[in-house]
């Protein structure tokens, strides 16, 4: 069986819920591949670089994650996605030259229209569980798919419908903490093709199934 070793590059630790996506996607299209992958966490670094020095901070991402994929995440917040694509590729160019990494390396952009949260704004069953509530009967108003990537705060809604998933009031609410409860919700999913409705996840997908061809899979 042929193996696939990517690392994910994110600015926060929330963006490990990435992974699971990507795993889905890479399965899709290497069905026979074992895929391996690893959420560069820089913390583990004495002194990591700031997170303004995207260039160093991909060094350190492949030099302690080595891999034969690179994926680098950025919300694209207020900025459009051309904008934030533009910026990776500039500190991925700037690390080439600095032979931080070798310009033989695939590297992937990902890059939500807003915020990765509305990624995970489709699935009711999922967010009841992972707000420990499976059975819960409270009213989960989610937004309509087709608005997804135009919602201005798409974590606030989110963190929201945790909360009144849970079920829990007064103080029992109040020290809920729906960050660290965010991250359970992509183990509770098997399925991510409703995505292909998002278009920054079009593009994700699309670049993937055109990287595959030159990966060298042993």
């Amino acid at each position: 069986m042929s193996q696939l070793k990517y690392t994910l590059y994110s600015d926060g630790a929330s963006n490990i819920v990435l992974k699971p996506i990507l795993d889905w996607l890479l399965r899709q299209y290497l069905p026979q591949s074992a895929i391996n992958g690893d959420w560069a966490d820089l913390r583990l670094l004495r002194n990591p670089p700031p997170r303004s020095n995207i260039p160093e901070r991909i060094k350190w991402s492949v030099k302690l994650y080595p891999c034969e994929l690179l994926f680098i995440h950025r919300d694209a917040e207020g900025y459009l996605p051309d904008q934030r694509i533009s910026e990776i590729n500039e500190a991925v160019q700037t690390a080439i030259n600095n032979n931080y990494i070798s310009s033989t390396l695939p590297v992937i952009s990902i890059v939500p229209v807003r915020m990765l949260e509305a990624w995970f704004l489709f699935d009711i069953p999922a967010i009841r569980r992972a707000a420990g509530n499976p059975s819960g009967s409270q009213l989960i108003a989610l937004p309509t798919f087709n608005t997804l990537e135009n919602l201005p705060d798409p974590k606030a809604i989110l963190h929201n419908l945790l909360r009144v998933a849970s079920g829990l009031s007064g103080r029992r609410l109040a020290s809920f903490n729906p960050h660290l409860t965010f991250h359970r919700i992509p183990s509770f999913i098997d399925d991510f093709g409703r995505l292909h409705g998002l278009s920054a996840f079009q593009k994700l997908e699309n670049d993937i199934r055109q990287i595959i061809p030159s990966l060298n899979l042993i």
